[in-house]
């Protein structure tokens, strides 16, 4: 009950997009917020729906983070993998918003 009026709290301390307050139109990371909001309340087709990046991000965060821990052979090609999936996704899903 406590965890559910939390998440309900959350949602009143996200931050607003300047973007679309300036200009009226939604930034490539509008979405974003909502998006982890959800991913926390377990909603995670809609957190994807909201922002299609949201996942490769989450991994792509977790990785640098172990990565500072531990030494991985691999970390450059892994990190320029998930960063390239990740901004094709956002370019992808600003340009879907726009048509």
């Amino acid at each position: 009950m406590q965890l559910t009026i939390f998440f309900l709290k959350l949602e009143e301390y996200m931050l607003p997009c300047f973007s679309k307050k300036i200009f009226g139109m939604d930034c490539p990371g509008c979405g974003i917020q909502r998006s982890v909001s959800l991913i926390l309340q377990g909603e995670f087709g809609a957190a994807f729906k909201m922002y299609p990046a949201i996942y490769t991000l989450l991994l792509l965060f977790g990785f640098l983070l172990v990565n500072n821990f531990f030494n991985i052979k691999a970390a450059n090609k892994i990190i320029i993998t998930l960063t390239s999936i990740s901004v094709l996704l956002i370019l992808t899903n600003y340009i879907l918003k726009f048509l």
